[in-house]
């Protein structure tokens, strides 16, 4: 009976020892298992964290900079709308060369042509004329290939004569 006992509380001890180390490895896992859902969380908190932090942020430099924003639009407006009132009242400066009688506002893509001398029957030349304002006073990719053609002298008169009462058949081109 002894041997029995004994056997017995061997065999307790052996599952013992099973059960103890099947529980630190249960232990170990649940805390790596914990661990990596905590981290999870953490990285997910400060992520919302600083999202809501960037927005108060954006929100409150958004305030503050509303006004200058608005008072550099503004600004910008005025230029723009100064600059557009500037090409219309050019031919009346003292330093416009022609007289404002020859010139034609066209807008865009130059601002005027000048048909210098037609007023008093003699036409002398044609000038095409781009105003700009402000500091700068650089010409537009268009503006170029104008003053380009113009400087290479690729510019023609052409007639178009439309009879209205024949259907578009004696529409004419004349050069």
């Amino acid at each position: 009976m002894d041997l029995i006992l004994n056997l017995i509380v061997l065999l307790l001890v052996f599952v013992l020892i099973i059960l103890f180390l099947k529980y630190l490895k249960l232990k170990d896992e649940i805390e790596r298992r914990a661990l990596s859902l905590f981290e999870e969380w953490r990285s997910t908190e400060l992520k919302k964290e600083v999202e809501e932090k960037a927005k108060i942020l954006f929100s409150e430099w958004k305030q503050k900079e509303e006004k200058n924003i608005r008072r550099d639009a503004i600004k910008r407006s005025e230029a723009v709308v100064m600059g557009k009132i500037t090409e219309h009242l050019v031919p009346y400066f003292p330093e416009f060369k022609y007289n404002p009688k020859d010139a034609r506002f066209v807008g865009s893509p130059v601002d005027f042509i000048v048909f210098d001398g037609l007023s008093e029957d003699n036409l002398k030349k044609i000038v095409f004329i781009e105003v700009k304002t402000g500091k700068k006073g650089t010409l537009s990719h268009r503006e170029k290939l104008i003053k380009k053609c113009v400087e290479d002298k690729n510019i023609e008169y052409e007639l178009i004569h439309h009879d209205y009462n024949h259907n578009n058949k004696n529409s004419k081109i004349k050069k």
